[in-house]
């Protein structure tokens, strides 16, 4: 197995504990999707990504649709991605995706989050590049066989097609199967899954660390002081790193 699956099994272990962080986190995706592309699932592609988001983590539908209408208003404003870099103690880079519609508020607190654990902030493109931006989708498993699933998909650029296990909506195990590909392939594997009805149960992006780092538990404390800052933040979306983390 490639990096994608290492990176996949040991985020499995570091899911938002939180749903109304998940909740969160979807409903300013729904905001940036419907003020992309309008609020109209069926003729706008990232909305219809976010929804189906929405119902892997339970989101209620009638939140969804709420959320939807509060974005179409003329009122609503909008959030805007912004990127940060630093270090952790222990040379670990970190980087962070924030969806924030007051920078000033976010890069105020993201300096503090850094500064009160003895990281330092870094300037943009200090450590975004130890990082490779890929995409995701995780379907149903159809008992597909994988290797002429990643034949159909080649074109597409696909890195990893695996098999895996997760929670459905009922908080049962499901088997699935995860596709890792680079970031600008999402719309052209979104539309040949759609075109081909195989069910899309959720997607996203993600931030795959190149290399990381072992480092000893005393120090992985250290660090985890300032990833749990971070993640606690409303504003924070994403936060990656490139220490080891163990899967188990």
């Amino acid at each position: 197995m490639g990096r994608a699956f290492e990176f996949r099994k040991a985020r499995k272990m570091k899911r938002w504990s939180a749903m109304s962080k998940a909740f969160t986190r979807i409903g300013k995706d729904i905001v940036m999707a419907v003020k992309e592309g309008g609020p109209d699932p069926g003729s706008n592609a990232r909305l219809r990504a976010v929804m189906q988001n929405a119902k892997s983590v339970n989101m209620p539908k009638a939140n969804v649709e709420r959320a939807i209408k509060k974005a179409s208003e003329k009122g609503q404003g909008d959030y805007k991605i912004v990127l940060f870099e630093g270090y952790a103690q222990h040379g670990i880079a970190v980087l962070v995706e924030t969806a924030t519609d007051n920078n000033t508020r976010t890069v105020a607190n993201v300096r503090s989050y850094f500064n009160k654990t003895d990281g330092s902030l870094g300037t943009s493109g200090s450590v975004v590049f130890m990082f490779d931006h890929t995409c995701n989708f995780k379907i149903e498993d159809k008992d597909f066989d994988l290797e002429e699933l990643e034949l159909e998909l080649i074109d597409f650029g696909v890195d990893e097609i695996f098999a895996d296990t997760d929670e459905d909506e009922n908080g049962e195990e499901q088997k699935c199967v995860m596709i890792y590909a680079p970031f600008e392939s999402f719309g052209d594997i979104q539309s040949y899954l759609e075109a081909n009805d195989i069910e899309i149960i959720s997607s996203g992006f993600d931030r795959i660390p190149q290399v990381t780092k072992k480092i000893t538990p005393e120090q992985a404390e250290d660090v985890e002081k300032l990833l749990e800052k971070l993640e606690e933040d409303d504003d924070v979306q994403n936060v990656y790193h490139t220490m080891e983390e163990s899967a188990e």
